[in-house]
């Protein structure tokens, strides 16, 4: 059999200084995105490790418990940011809206359950639509939407308590009460409620085409229009969502302390920030996971709970810690993005 000669040239072998060159970015960007993905999660286990070590009355049932329960009013009201930091946007309101809901819930226990459950989620959630209309259809910022709509709810908070002189109570014993304040299997049903919405949540985000445009709206608005994203209306959903998650925290809590607590929530919206950011949610939008929120939500409280474990710091301290990481946090995202861009 004779040999074939064509002109293409001489066929030279691949070389395989390149091949481990590409092995070795790709080994690269794949630690970057597992340190961007996970970091925070390695961060809660030394924390955790270490404060178990020094603290006696850290690693108790009971301790683990509280934590747990208070982390779940953030954790909710940080799993509706973190759909909205998806899209590229912010969401200072929730704040605000999680205290209106609370106290929407205790007012309306007096009616009923389904009224406190059910009201503050109609009111609320009409906020986040008001957010969403005006960002997406209107093209208004985010940060002056929800700075307005933060101003307003607040506002109304303080018309229904008379400004602030009156606090409506859950009744002991009703089925409110019991939502907020009983357990099953030893776990306590906010915290029942609030894994849920993260599964939930996370099946959305990753199992749905509704997750899909989130991830698409957020990495390039431009580009998933001409993909044929529905931008408008997955913008909608999002603050809608948001709203309506800051509105069930609320209520949740106020079944949790059997009141409607009106001077609660002022700042809530920068710790549901902090956590999602510190979770691995990139604040430009297109990249992050509610799980990595969930581990920032923990993180921050068990910062929190060190800090009270040491008895002499100030709580003010735990503001200087967290924001001390947010900003690690950030600076981290920023290097291990453009790192894996150069790759």
């Amino acid at each position: 059999m004779s040999a074939t000669r064509t002109d293409a040239g001489p066929v030279t072998a691949p070389d395989p200084h390149d091949q481990d060159t590409d092995m070795g970015a790709s080994r690269s960007e794949r630690l970057s995105a597992l340190a961007q993905q996970h970091g925070a999660l390695a961060v809660l286990v030394i924390v955790t490790l270490v404060a178990s070590l020094s603290f006696d009355s850290f690693a108790t049932g009971d301790n683990f418990s509280n934590m747990a329960v208070t982390s779940s009013f953030l954790a909710v009201v940080a799993l509706g940011m973190t759909f909205v930091i998806l899209t590229g946007g912010i969401d200072l309101s929730v704040g605000s809206v999680f205290a209106l809901g609370g106290v929407l819930a205790a007012w309306g226990s007096r009616h009923g359950t389904l009224v406190a459950l059910l009201l503050p989620l109609a009111v609320c959630g009409a906020i986040g639509l008001l957010n969403g209309v005006l960002i997406a259809r209107s093209r208004l910022a985010p940060f002056i939407v929800t700075l307005a709509t933060l101003l307003g709810a607040r506002g109304l908070l303080l018309t229904l308590t008379d400004e602030g002189a009156e606090t409506y109570l859950v009744a002991k014993g009703s089925v409110l009460a019991e939502i907020g304040q009983g357990a099953t299997l030893g776990i306590a049903h906010p915290v029942w409620i609030t894994l849920a919405l993260f599964v939930a949540g996370a099946v959305a985000l990753r199992r749905s085409r509704f997750g899909q445009h989130v991830y698409a709206v957020g990495g390039n608005e431009d580009a998933a229009a001409l993909m044929g994203a529905p931008v408008v209306r997955t913008k909608i959903v999002v603050y809608t969502l948001s709203g309506l998650l800051a509105g069930l925290a609320g209520a949740l809590n106020a079944a949790y302390l059997a009141s409607g607590v009106n001077i609660l929530g002022v700042g809530l919206e920068l710790d549901a920030i902090s956590a999602v950011v510190i979770g691995g949610t990139l604040l430009t939008g297109g990249f992050g996971f509610v799980s990595g929120t969930l581990v920032g939500v923990l993180l921050l409280k068990v910062i929190q709970n060190v800090i009270n474990q040491i008895g002499n710091l100030d709580s003010s301290y735990q503001q200087v810690v967290s924001g001390a990481f947010l900003a690690v946090v950030v600076v981290a995202q920023t290097w291990l993005g453009r790192r894996r861009r150069v790759m």
